[in-house]
C-alpha cells in the first residue's frame, strides 16, 4: 500500500497568509493531480493553541524569528499561526480533501512545537500517524505539502526513522528558505529518502 501524506496546505501558509510560503497556492493543483496514483490519503493540520509558546507574541523582547531555547529545545519564534479555530488554520478550499480519510493535528500542546506529522520536536507525544498507516498495511509513503523546508521535511524524516519507504514530491511542496532546503534535501537522499 502506497499513501500520501498532505502536509499543512493552510490559508497561513498560502499567500497573504500569517506564515506564507512564495507561491505556496501553486502546489495545490499538483497535490490534486497525483492524488489518483494513491491507495490511501491523509492530511496534517497545524493546530495551535492561541498562547503557543512557539509564538514571538509570547515572548517579552523578542522578535519573530529570533531563535530562544523551549523546554530544553531549539525554537524559532514565528508569527502567530494557524490558530484553532481561525480561518488561517483551515484546509484550502481549493485542496481536493474527498479522498482524505484521515486528518492528524499537530502543535496543540503550547510548550512544544510540532514540524513533522508523526511527532512533536523532542519526540515526546506521538500523534497515532505511524499506527495509523502500518494498520492499514501502508509501506511506501509520499510527502507533500508546506513548507518543504520545515514540516514536509521533517515528516519525511521521520516516515523513514518508522520504516517507511519514503520520498518527497519535488513538484507538491515549497520551502521557506530554498537554500536549506536543499541541505536538508541532501540529508534525506543520504538517510535513504528519495525524491520524486
Amino acid at each position: 500500500m502506497k499513501a500520501l501524506i498532505i502536509v499543512d496546505v493552510q490559508y497561513d501558509f498560502l499567500p497573504e497568509g500569517a506564515l506564507a510560503v512564495a507561491k505556496g497556492d501553486e502546489i495545490i493543483p499538483v497535490i490534486n493531480s497525483i492524488q489518483k496514483d494513491y491507495d490511501l490519503i491523509v492530511a496534517t493540520q497545524d493546530w495551535h493553541p492561541y498562547n503557543h509558546k512557539s509564538f514571538a507574541s509570547q515572548h517579552v523582547d523578542k522578535l519573530t524569528f529570533d531563535v530562544i531555547e523551549l523546554n530544553g529545545l531549539q525554537q524559532v519564534l514565528w508569527p502567530d499561526h494557524c490558530i484553532q479555530g481561525s480561518y488561517g488554520a483551515d484546509l484550502s478550499e481549493e485542496l481536493e480533501t474527498d479522498r482524505v480519510e484521515a486528518i492528524f493535528r499537530k502543535g496543540m500542546d503550547p510548550e512544544i512545537d510540532s514540524y513533522s506529522g508523526f511527532y512533536d520536536n523532542g519526540r515526546r507525544k506521538n500523534t497515532g500517524l505511524a499506527g495509523y498507516l502500518k494498520d492499514r498495511q501502508v509501506t511506501e509513503v509520499h510527502v507533500c505539502g508546506l513548507a518543504a523546508d520545515y514540516c514536509v521535511f521533517y515528516t519525511a524524516m521521520d516516515a523513514l526513522d518508522e520504516g517507511f519507504k519514503t520520498s518527497i514530491v519535488s513538484k507538491a511542496t515549497k520551502a521557506i528558505d530554498k537554500g536549506a532546503f536543499i541541505e536538508k534535501k541532501n540529508e534525506f537522499v543520504q538517510k535513504g529518502g528519495s525524491l520524486l
